[in-house]
């Protein structure tokens, strides 16, 4: 079983989403390093190491054992077209037994932004969590003045459940996060962001 948890592959129209692998190191730190003024100020503070060779094997063995033991499904999302890789999206905390929940988060590089890519993959994974593994609800959280995210999430079925006080740290300072949930068998009826 542990084997066939490793093999984690996801196939959409546009993408293929896979866990991260050593020889990625080189696409996803030229990527981070080429979106970060787009990115961190959503993003807790990069570590000094953030973007080094060392810092990306530990990401790497962290994405091995988190498949292993079913407690995160970290993906990497690489073009189908061109074998590009454009960002990742990551199924965290994983909460087995009555919860039967986990938690996604997700970055996508400058470049590929607002071209649905993040939909796409967002949707898959959903799909995923619900078909393959069963759980039963889906989360994610971002601030709330981040509109391209919030939109994102509604698009793809999440519904928004309230704002949690000083989340995260997020670019250095405890942030508020607005919350949306994905419930597999969801009877609560379409909402709006502005």
């Amino acid at each position: 079983m542990l084997g066939a948890k490793r093999k984690v592959r996801i196939e959409t129209e546009r993408l293929v989403l896979r866990p991260p692998a050593h020889g990625d190191y080189r696409a996803w730190s030229a990527l981070r390093y080429d979106s970060a003024a787009f990115l961190t100020p959503w993003e807790p503070t990069w570590a000094s190491d953030h973007l080094t060779r060392k810092a990306f094997t530990n990401r790497v063995y962290w994405a091995q054992r988190s498949i292993a033991n079913g407690s995160a499904l970290p993906l990497f999302l690489v073009r189908r077209n061109d074998q590009g890789l454009i960002g990742a999206i990551t199924l965290d905390n994983i909460r087995r037994g009555p919860a039967q929940a986990g938690t996604t988060g997700y970055w996508i590089g400058e470049p590929f932004a607002r071209q649905g890519y993040m939909r796409e993959a967002l949707q898959a994974v959903v799909n995923h969590a619900f078909t393959k593994m069963d759980l039963s609800r889906v989360e994610a959280g971002c601030l709330p003045e981040n509109n391209p995210s919030r939109r994102l999430l509604e698009q793809c079925g999440y519904k928004y459940e309230g704002v949690a006080q000083s989340y995260l740290q997020i670019n250095g300072r405890w942030r508020n996060h607005v919350l949306y949930a994905n419930l597999r068998h969801d009877r609560r009826g379409k909402t709006d962001v502005g």
